[in-house]
């Protein structure tokens, strides 16, 4: 049997390949999978292609060849059991010939579940939960929201100053933070399907909203541009009619009706950049599931809050948060949370 810390080992390998993958997938779950020889040895690995190319546990499959017979597979999510676009998974791994499949979360759908049983029919060892919160808290947190409850998973991205500004007095907003926040921006976006902002920051700010690399190039996957314009404001010479990615112009009117359409349009990680005015119509609403706030060290005593109302009178009504990760970039300070009771 494999030794523990190889099986820990390969199941981190097998999040980070998942990671690798986020915004890629969609509609599948971007998932990460190791294959390890009878010996413990690492002998292939892969992630979820794009929607029509083979799972993960295919790709490492392939990679592995005949060193994958008679050894372990650790997967994050369990192996699908029907054929899509592709084939059953677990058809793939008993083929391979492998004894053993370790995964971190259960297949949550009526429509892909059976991989373990199946496996477990045929005599192939299965254990389920190694890692399973980091599993579900990681790549794969998009989409089993989108699975339990049927809209995307949002990631509220946001720029301040140390006294929570968004924009001058003037209105002015760039450049509140430096290249550093600035191109995680860039990484964050990559990592999403759709990027939507109200007509207010699109008219005030004219954004283009497509994801460059740190050399100033266009990224060649592109998200979706979502403006909600319930009033047909956006200009024509607007840039986020510019061509360099799809746009969809939304009269959606609430932040749920906007997400369950871009749900029927396969998106389930959606980043949320307009300003203060749709962040809260977002939060009133508990519709957002991330934070992602880049804080500067400037002060500007006045100008466009970071949120709007949110219909709060008592500091006992606060929204409560919990910061998942700080990090520094450059002279700003990049902070992500989690509404509390999200994990």
């Amino acid at each position: 049997m494999t030794a523990p810390w190889a099986e820990r080992m390969a199941m981190a390998r097998a999040l980070a390949l998942g990671e690798s993958v986020l915004g890629t997938t969609s509609p599948n779950p971007p998932v990460g999978a190791v294959v390890l020889a009878a010996d413990g040895t690492p002998v292939g690995e892969g992630a979820t292609a794009p929607p029509g190319g083979p799972h993960a546990e295919v790709a490492a499959l392939a990679e592995a060849g005949e060193r994958a017979r008679g050894g372990t597979v650790v997967v994050t999510l369990e192996p699908c059991a029907h054929t899509g676009r592709t084939g059953p998974c677990a058809d793939a791994l008993l083929a391979a010939g492998v004894t053993r499949v370790v995964v971190a979360v259960p297949e949550p759908t009526s429509l892909a579940g059976g991989g373990a049983q199946r496996l477990r029919d045929a005599g192939v060892e299965v254990e389920i939960g190694m890692e399973g919160p980091a599993a579900e808290a990681g790549a794969l947190a998009s989409w089993l929201t989108a699975v339990r409850q049927h809209r995307p998973f949002v990631v509220w991205k946001a720029a301040a100053t140390l006294d929570g500004r968004v924009a001058a007095a003037d209105g002015t907003s760039r450049w509140i933070t430096g290249d550093a926040a600035r191109e995680a921006v860039h990484r964050l976006r990559a990592t999403c399907d759709a990027v939507v902002i109200g007509s207010g920051t699109a008219l005030a700010d004219d954004p283009q909203l497509t994801v460059r690399r740190p050399d100033g190039s266009t990224a060649p996957r592109q998200p979706l541009r979502v403006v909600v314009d319930r009033r047909g404001r956006l200009p024509a010479t607007a840039r986020l009619r510019d061509g360099a990615a799809s746009t969809l112009l939304s009269d959606a009117a609430t932040a749920g009706d906007l997400l369950a359409a871009l749900y029927d349009r396969d998106v389930r990680r959606l980043l949320l950049e307009g300003g203060p005015t749709l962040a809260a119509a977002f939060l009133r609403e508990g519709l957002v599931d991330e934070v992602v706030l880049h804080l500067a060290p400037k002060l500007l005593g006045a100008g466009a809050p970071l949120v709007g109302d949110l219909g709060i009178s008592s500091i006992t009504g606060a929204l409560s948060l919990t910061v998942t990760d700080v990090t520094r970039r450059g002279q700003d300070v990049e902070i992500r949370l989690r509404p509390d009771g999200r994990s």
